[in-house]
């Protein structure tokens, strides 16, 4: 690893065992992209990947000169309106209303390590040796506002983070209006890009697409990542697959509304753009304010998708993810809310809290209706007090009750949001987030707080901790259940409500940094509807998220091969729910909701008394199965081998750091009959070890294994034969690989 400055070619060379990222001082002081991807050679002058010619209708930025022009150079951070004419990385509006801007090099700052973001989540080190940093320095000459550019480059991984920090050293308020995180001009536009999108219940699909002139992107303006889309997507190259191939991965550490945008312009040239979203966005920049955007994640790999997410796996498991839980396995627990909804009493939880322990599980979750006058979704957020009528002695005493069993308590709070129907509202009602003279719209009858002010999150904090603080919780489920609407403060004045969203987030994470830090061995799950907020950014707060609220285990073949793109398998909060499902009401065999589930932290959704006692035999047989090898799964190296966005058929699998363990999860959606032989091609086996294959105790070598293949077939493959195993819709298999 290395940050190298060419002073004789004003080249800044950052590279690695396995990338390379180049760039240079342009001929007007702007920075110059020149080139990203896999480890080149060092050297003194890379200045011939600097092509200029004349165009026609171009603008030229020096006089007599009609080779240099914005619009043809790839840029570090691009600006609009001084010859280049694409969508710019920052526009500042000035007080005589231009928002031209001219960000010129005048110096740069090495450091060893990774600096923190502040008030921001972002990857980190723990060495300094780990990465280092490069900080370009940038000044616009006329409003006199430095530009911090910061690179960071991994050690061993290939990944470089980027952010742009801006200090107003000038006289006059400025208004930065657009802020991005990253700008990427790539040298062509031979790409598909990668989204991920969907919406409740169906959410992170993937879909592909291939660049076209013009602009194509993804994002959000409902004050949250959202269901819809993930501030996450790769530029692939046509051919490449999960196995081979060239892909750069583009996410992005923030939670709220966001922007990425690739724009090709007419010559092949692809600028990526990646950030807070530039709509409803106007940051006041007063003398000496300075604004720090969130952190872009870049990812380049020659060897195909698989190498690309494995290698965001491992930064987000081990450099994004923080505190006591971050290298522990999770717990198997079981969450009353499908079970009960609203309808429960203290002493039907600990009922079901006994199942769950006799069957062994091992932390109980009171999800929704504890608190307040909480009996439907209409009353009681905000009041974070439990209710005598419910819970006589308070969370105090049914942590006592559950705790007795053997079990850890986890509580649900959904921190952001209020009813009307509430004491809080009824103290506060100022304290929402509403536009005056216009009418304020809800959802699930409920109101967003107004978290840009500080003495709403102080009160929700002091609620919390109290909680916290007297009752054995060990674990929060945070909840977020409807997306901002009439996005405006009454703490804020007329010129600085373009703040409101990104100020929200700032104090979320405020809050979730003091509750963390104030309580550090209790595990976060963040949720947003399930996986309305499933993002880098609360991954620093919380290390696992609720995946979606569709608990289905085929849709949840889709949802979380989608969401493995991205995001590590230890994040996915994922459970075995009762059938027919709640949200498809589909029949789908118990085996099955567990083979999916396992794929993640893996719990319970039920209540456990109301299967039958086959199936509780089959729900302990699950979780001892779960223990054995939940280090595996959570930890080990995950592999996508078929997708159910492809096929009838999906499967994946995971291998142990060692390569001597591997499970593989095989699920048909629909039976065939008279069907074709399968076999299965493994992945990331040691061809050179023997493997026991649990399905049939036979030895297999790893090279047969993921060259030949694992033999999947079954009665589905010709007639069925009576006394054998039977195939059915939604079926299958795990398949447990062990070394001799």
């Amino acid at each position: 690893m290395s940050i190298i400055f060419q002073e004789s070619s004003r080249t800044f060379h950052l590279f690695n065992d396995k990338i390379s990222y180049i760039m240079t001082v342009l001929p007007n002081r702007q920075m110059g992209q020149l080139y990203f991807g896999k480890r080149i050679h060092q050297k003194e002058d890379y200045s011939y990947l600097l092509e200029t010619a004349p165009r026609p209708m171009t603008s030229y930025l020096f006089e007599n000169d009609r080779n240099f022009s914005l619009e043809h150079t790839r840029q570090e951070y691009g600006v609009y309106g001084s010859s280049d004419y694409r969508q710019p990385a920052v526009e500042i509006l000035q007080e005589n209303g231009s928002r031209i801007c001219d960000f010129q090099y005048e110096g740069y700052q090495i450091h060893p390590g990774k600096p923190r973001l502040a008030g921001l989540p972002a990857t980190y080190t723990e060495a300094p040796e780990e990465a280092e940093t490069l900080t370009l320095i940038l000044k616009d000459p006329v409003t006199g506002v430095r530009l911090h550019l910061l690179y960071t480059i991994f050690a061993k991984e290939a990944v470089i983070t980027r952010s742009a920090c801006f200090f107003h050293e000038g006289n006059e308020t400025v208004h930065l209006t657009r802020a991005m995180s990253l700008c990427m001009d790539l040298p062509d536009d031979r790409y598909d890009m990668i989204q991920f999108s969907g919406a409740w219940a169906k959410e992170r699909h993937a879909k592909v697409r291939r660049l076209e002139m013009g602009i194509q992107s993804v994002g959000s303006l409902r004050g949250h990542s959202s269901h819809e889309h993930n501030p996450f997507v790769i530029m692939k190259r046509s051919n490449t697959d999960e196995f081979q191939g060239e892909a750069i991965g583009f996410s992005l550490v923030y939670s709220g509304n966001f922007l990425a945008q690739a724009e090709v312009d007419t010559h092949g040239t692809t600028r990526m753009l990646l950030g807070i979203h530039p709509d409803w966005f106007d940051w006041k920049l007063t003398p000496g304010a300075s604004f720090q955007t969130p952190e872009a994640v870049m990812v380049y790999t020659g060897n195909g998708l698989n190498d690309l997410s494995q290698t965001l796996h491992r930064l987000y498991r081990s450099r994004l993810a923080r505190g006591y839980w971050r290298d522990r396995t999770r717990p198997i627990l079981l969450n009353n809310w499908e079970a009960t909804y609203f309808d429960f009493t203290e002493d039907r939880l600990v009922e079901i809290a006994a199942k769950a322990k006799e069957c062994g599980v091992e932390l109980f979750v009171l999800d929704d209706g504890w608190f307040g006058a909480r009996r439907n979704d209409r009353a009681g957020l905000g009041d974070w007090v439990a209710a005598p009528s419910l819970l006589p002695e308070g969370i105090t005493g049914i942590a006592e009750k559950v705790t007795a069993l053997g079990l850890k308590f986890g509580l649900w709070f959904e921190p952001e949001m209020v009813n009307k129907d509430s004491d809080l509202y009824r103290a506060h009602p100022d304290w929402i987030l509403q536009t005056p003279d216009r009418a304020v719209s809800h959802g699930r009858f409920q109101y967003v707080l107004d978290f840009s002010r500080p003495e709403v999150v102080d009160c929700i904090y002091k609620m919390m901790a109290k909680i916290l603080s007297h009752a054995k919780v060990s674990y929060v489920k945070w909840d977020m259940n409807r997306s901002i609407s009439e996005c405006w403060s009454a703490a804020l004045p007329a010129d600085q409500q373009g703040e409101v969203f990104h100020r929200y987030i700032l104090g979320v994470y405020d809050l979730y940094e003091r509750l963390t830090s104030a309580f550090p061995e209790v595990l976060f799950e963040s949720c947003a509807s399930g996986g309305a907020r499933f993002d880098p950014g609360m991954l620093y707060y919380a290390p696992q998220a609720w995946t979606s609220d569709d608990t289905d285990a085929v849709e949840r073949l889709k949802i979380q091969y989608g969401s493995s793109y991205g995001y590590p398998i230890v994040s996915m909060g994922s459970h075995v729910s009762m059938c027919p499902n709640h949200q498809l009401n589909r029949n789908t065999p118990l085996h099955t909701r567990a083979n999916v589930a396992y794929f993640g932290t893996f719990g319970y959704e039920l209540d456990l008394n109301r299967l039958t006692p086959e199936e509780q035999e089959e729900v302990k047989k699950q979780i001892r199965f779960m223990k054995d090898h939940r280090e595996l799964i959570q930890f080990g190296d995950f592999y996508r081998l078929l997708s159910p966005f492809e096929n009838n058929e999906t499967a994946w699998m995971v291998v142990s750091p060692d390569r001597r363990q591997a499970l593989v999860g095989w699920y048909r959606v629909l039976n065939t009959v008279n069907d074709r032989f399968t076999r299965l091609s493994l992945t990331g086996l040691d061809p050179d070890l023997c493997y026991k294959n649990s399905a049939d105790g036979r030895l297999y070598y790893g090279d047969e294994l993921m060259n030949a293949g694992l033999v999947t077939s079954d009665s589905s493959a010709g007639e069925p034969v009576p006394g054998t195993e039977i195939s059915c819709d939604f079926d299958s298999r795990l398949y447990l690989l062990e070394a001799e």
